[in-house]
């Protein structure tokens, strides 16, 4: 039952998933009211930034961003305005080291890094006793693997993930490999070079242990990038153990709170071991939408205007599971 029909139909001349992909990023989208920015300070050192949308509501949703991505991502601010719309408070966060500011460790953020999730959650759990957790991509990834690995906060409600990569290596060749995703591939590896680069001039070791003599620019590949940089600097053995374990989708089976995973099939960054139909299936919690069309984070369909369709979607969903306080 958890596999969904999907309601989503893309314009005709709007099925190529690299187009569904490309095109959001370049249309004009409805801006947020300005945040409210707080510094949440962890216990080893470090911090994370917050960034608050609130309105006096009772129920709040966290928004978790994507690869090298940041609260200020069009995505991200997209649908902060149409939870604040429908009376929601609004958490988005940064990951360690993204928005352009430094963070304080060696150390940055991963694909699977729950447990600074798990004290953002925590935080706002001090205010609200309703919380949803919303995640882009790699922030999706990260949301669904923090309420399956373990019992979920119980201010947690509901968790939805779009776009998601739940199985990372796969998603990784796929990225590697496919000469349409050059130009994502080059994007994110450029933006993941310079902040190594910025870093290692803080942490000497860095380079010395990690980049190597022959620099960060023979990095051509996310897995190689997982496998000198990552990987090592995060605890893990290699590129494959990282993956393993970052991955939510050995975790899903567990998961015990409503939860949608909303993946298009043309998505140019998802291979099959992210379209768990099976593990959906035997669910009563996870919910799989896979829509033959929408991209990476896309969805447009222009009959509202310029917002995308998974966030009137994901919306829907939210109000028919979460009770509406």
């Amino acid at each position: 039952m958890p596999v969904l029909p999907s309601s989503y139909r893309a314009p005709r001349w709007l099925h190529g998933g690299h187009v569904q992909t490309l095109l959001p990023v370049l249309l004009p989208r409805r801006r947020t009211a300005p945040w409210s920015r707080e510094r949440l300070n962890l216990p080893d050192g470090d911090f994370l930034d917050l960034f608050w949308l609130r309105q006096a509501a009772k129920r709040l949703a966290i928004l978790s961003h994507g690869l090298e991505g940041s609260a200020q991502a069009t995505y991200v601010r997209g649908m902060a305005a149409t939870l604040a719309g429908a009376g929601w408070d609004v958490l988005a966060w940064n990951y360690r080291g993204c928005g352009g500011v430094e963070n304080n460790l060696m150390r940055s953020y991963h694909s699977g890094e729950s447990g600074d999730l798990r004290l953002v959650i925590h935080h706002a759990a001090q205010e609200y006793a309703h919380l949803v957790l919303i995640g882009f991509s790699l922030g999706g990834n990260i949301s669904l693997k923090c309420v399956g690995e373990s019992p979920p906060h119980p201010a947690v409600k509901a968790a939805i993930a779009i776009s998601s990569p739940v199985d990372l290596a796969s998603s990784a060749r796929v990225l590697d490999a496919d000469p349409g995703n050059r130009l994502y591939l080059h994007r994110f590896l450029k933006s993941l070079k310079i902040k190594t680069l910025h870093k290692a001039r803080r942490f000497p070791e860095l380079r010395e242990r990690l980049i190597g003599r022959d620099g960060i620019d023979a990095v051509t590949t996310i897995k190689e990038f997982d496998e000198r940089i990552t990987a090592p600097l995060h605890g893990f053995a290699n590129a494959d153990d990282y993956w393993a374990r970052a991955s939510a989708l050995p975790h899903l089976g567990k998961i015990s709170i409503p939860t949608l995973l909303l993946n298009a099939r043309n998505d140019p960054l998802l291979a099959a071991p992210s379209f768990p139909e099976a593990l959906a299936s035997g669910s009563e919690s996870f919910h799989l939408e896979a829509p033959a069309h929408g991209g990476h984070v896309g969805f447009t369909d222009f009959r509202a205007g310029l917002q995308p369709w998974s966030e009137r979607r994901l919306l829907e969903f939210i109000s028919g599971v979460s009770p509406m306080l």
